[in-house]
């Protein structure tokens, strides 16, 4: 097992509950906007047109603008609302990060690792999105470098993403680098093509049915906590 010296974490679901943030984000704006109650069902049915889109970002057949208000505006149609797209999406990335619930151990494992290795924070979402969700959750006070992607120029799984967050970093031994995240997608896949190791965090017991194969996989944390202190021995 390597000896890393540099973290590279994902941070919505994998340090962050996302799905408990988008819940409450829409909710709150369904009743902010006079839209009346926004049911668990109703979430569900966005969360898997949202998750879509991403994976259109992810595969290069969208611009990030095209997927902000493309899920929104689609979701609308469905649930039959007439809606200003522009402003609930910009709402919306801003409710985000009114609700913090860490990952169990996440924040626990970050503030003991930090000063043991270099902290790196690799995201896709948004800047709007993020650099409210970091602060209110005293990420940015913990994470030695942050990557959101609006800011690199591109979006992981993009190789150019990951070499932008090595030279930035000062990675220059790549058996040194560990990236973290639950998306195969995304994550595992950006991080198998830049050379790195990877950990998918799969909670769920999801099936890998993407190709990719991590160096590891992990349901808990804690298991991530247990693998980088044998590293250490």
């Amino acid at each position: 097992m390597a000896d890393y010296k540099y973290l590279l974490w994902d941070i919505d679901g994998t340090v962050l509950d996302f799905l408990a943030a988008e819940k409450a984000a829409i909710k709150d704006l369904f009743l902010k906007y006079g839209f009346g109650e926004c049911t668990d069902e109703m979430v569900d049915r966005y969360s898997a047109i949202n998750v879509k889109y991403w994976r259109e970002l992810e595969k290069g057949k969208m611009t990030k603008a095209q997927i902000l208000t493309g899920r929104f505006r689609e979701f609308f149609a469905i649930e039959g609302i007439e809606a200003d797209v522009e402003s609930f999406n910009l709402d919306y990335q801003l409710a985000l990060g009114d609700t913090i619930v860490f990952i169990d151990g996440a924040l626990e494992m970050l503030e003991k690792e930090k000063g043991r290795y270099v902290l790196i924070a690799i995201t896709n979402g948004t800047k709007r999105a993020q650099s409210k969700k970091l602060k209110v959750s005293g990420l940015d006070q913990i994470f030695d470098y942050i990557f959101i992607s609006e800011d690199v120029g591109v979006e992981k799984p993009s190789p150019g993403y990951f070499e932008k967050v090595m030279d930035t970093a000062g990675i220059t031994d790549r058996s040194e680098a560990l990236v973290i995240g639950d998306s195969l997608t995304s994550d595992i896949a950006g991080g198998l093509r830049a050379g790195l190791a990877t950990c998918w965090f799969n909670p769920g017991g999801a099936p890998n049915d993407k190709g990719m194969i991590p160096d590891m996989e992990i349901r808990s944390l804690y298991e991530l906590e247990g693998i980088l202190e044998n590293t250490e021995d």
